[in-house]
């Protein structure tokens, strides 16, 4: 006969209790509770112990299983800004992977242009037991003494493990695109932030254009955002021989490129093609639709918090390259020349 549960309503239930309750020992409770019990126990066994639990309300604690495995089970992911529409997917995909194996993640701000990063806890080590840092620069994790870090969208060539997205070669199959379209001269509106990403970006951009019969590129940089944006855009179309189409380092930067046109009474695309980097919800939300090249933030996320598993678990994982996908929507067109 069934057991009645004996533990005050005003207390908290322990394994011992649950031990008492499905008639077994504290260890076979452990093993069961664990997620170690096949083999050693039998399943009539586990499936006691587990409706014992329940019937309790027991709930492992963590805290002291942590203390006991040297572990927080806690990841720091670490972001320039939360500002961006970028960096809240790349924050679900991590916590996704990290739900699955009992890990949780912690977002912190540290802006890429300030420095080597300060810690939000008196002493790391002890509070998390890796770092995800999101479009960061490697030096900017000197201060966290060796903790275990996987760098997401970074530059390939230092020590740290990585996930990155192929940028060169999206802004290559932006290039091609326009070119196909019969666009020569192309201007670049470039995020002023010394990111490897967009470095990178500008560097596969020139490369492109300078391989075009007749191509010329002009370039103007401006910080992350539409005002800012329009400005450097105005520049360029400024110009006593203006580009026919605009390639920005993201959408939020193509969308001050959008004001500019507008304020001069371009239309957009017969006048001025556009084009923008990332694919956010803003890509959609602009009229036209923004030609853009996906990345999958999310995905990065995902695999960003899979490699920093492995690394965790002594594993010495390869670099991961996440592809872009070239969208083409209603913003570029042929120059008004060939229409």
């Amino acid at each position: 006969m069934r057991r009645e549960a004996q533990v005050p309503a005003t207390s908290r239930p322990t394994s011992r209790d649950v031990a008492h309750e499905a008639g077994v020992s504290q260890s076979t409770v452990s093993l069961v509770l664990g997620g170690k019990w096949t083999g050693r126990v039998s399943p009539a066994t586990a499936r006691g112990v587990r409706e014992a639990a329940e019937r309790l309300g027991y709930r492992p604690n963590q805290a002291a299983r942590n203390l006991r495995l040297g572990t927080t089970r806690t990841v720091l992911l670490m972001v320039p800004t939360l500002t961006a529409p970028f960096f809240g997917p790349v924050h679900t995909g991590a916590v996704r992977v990290a739900a699955r194996h009992g890990f949780g993640v912690v977002a912190y701000v540290w802006p890429d242009d300030t420095g080597p990063a300060d810690s939000p806890f008196a002493a790391p080590h002890e509070a998390i037991d890796g770092i995800l840092a999101s479009s960061m620069a490697v030096d900017a994790l000197a201060r966290f003494g060796g903790t275990p870090a996987v760098m997401l969208d970074s530059d390939p060539a230092g020590s740290a493990a990585t996930v990155g997205f192929g940028v060169a070669d999206g802004m290559r199959a932006i290039a091609a695109h326009l070119a196909e379209l019969g666009h020569r001269r192309i201007g670049h509106v470039a995020a002023a932030v010394d990111q490897w990403t967009f470095r990178a970006r500008a560097q596969a951009l020139a490369g492109a254009v300078a391989g075009l019969p007749g191509g010329v590129l002009s370039r103007s940089t401006c910080a992350i955002g539409v005002t800012p944006a329009k400005d450097a855009a105005a520049r360029l179309l400024a110009q006593p021989d203006p580009p026919t189409a605009l390639v920005c380092d993201d959408d939020l930067i193509a969308a001050g490129a959008y004001k500019a046109a507008r304020a001069l009474g371009l239309d957009v695309p017969s006048d001025l093609s556009v084009t923008g980097f990332d694919d956010v919800l803003l890509a959609t939300a602009l009229e036209p639709e923004l030609t853009t090249v996906r990345l999958p933030a999310e995905e990065l996320g995902a695999q960003g918090m899979a490699v920093l598993l492995e690394l965790l678990g002594g594993g010495r994982p390869a670099r991961r390259v996440l592809p872009g996908e070239l969208v083409v929507r209603g913003s570029t067109g042929p120059p008004r020349a060939i229409r």
